[in-house]
């Protein structure tokens, strides 16, 4: 499987089938997924990797298996996609980490890392997150990784969604603050 990045903790490698399992726990579990329309059964968790699998042809990014470095195991899932954000297909950084793992910051460390990698990679202008508005901890990752608020609209699957953002000038600050 082709490993896509490296942070001090973490691989960001492209999911196979193989982490059917992991992939399912995160999915499957119904209070990480509270702020989603349904969980996952077993159909849906196939169909959401050979997404990502297509995304991978298509697109050159998707979705991609984090992995713990210390231990090898797949605690979830974090990468760039194309996403209708209010009627736009936009560049979405996208995270969802195995409740186990959660407040440990690797959701932010693999997020930061994309972020990165979308505008070291690419001519986005913008990267964005977005997520039902009650998802605090979704909206605390992105504020961690240097987006803002940038808006919310009415959507039916979410009530409200917020937007954050950070643009590609913002970034670059960011980058020589270092």
């Amino acid at each position: 499987m082709k490993i896509i990045l490296e942070t001090e903790r973490l691989i960001l490698r492209e999911m196979s089938h193989d982490d059917f399992a992991a992939h399912k726990a995160v999915w499957s579990d119904n209070e990480l997924m509270k702020h989603y329309p349904y969980t996952f059964d077993d159909e849906r968790v196939s169909a959401w990797i050979e997404r990502n699998i297509e995304r991978y042809k298509n697109d050159g990014f998707g979705l991609w298996a984090v992995v713990l470095k210390e231990s090898d195991e797949v605690i979830g899932d974090c990468g760039l996609t194309m996403q209708n954000i209010d009627g736009t297909m936009l560049p979405e950084v996208g995270y969802h980490i195995h409740r186990d793992y959660q407040k440990n910051g690797y959701a932010s460390e693999a997020a930061k890392a994309v972020i990165d990698y979308a505008f070291s990679n690419y001519s986005f202008p913008y990267v964005y997150a977005y997520m039902k508005y009650s998802n605090v901890a979704s909206h605390s990752t992105a504020m961690k990784c240097g987006m803002k608020f940038i808006k919310e609209y009415p959507d039916p699957a979410n009530i409200t969604t917020k937007v954050y953002g950070i643009s590609r000038e913002e970034w670059k600050n960011k980058q020589e603050k270092c």
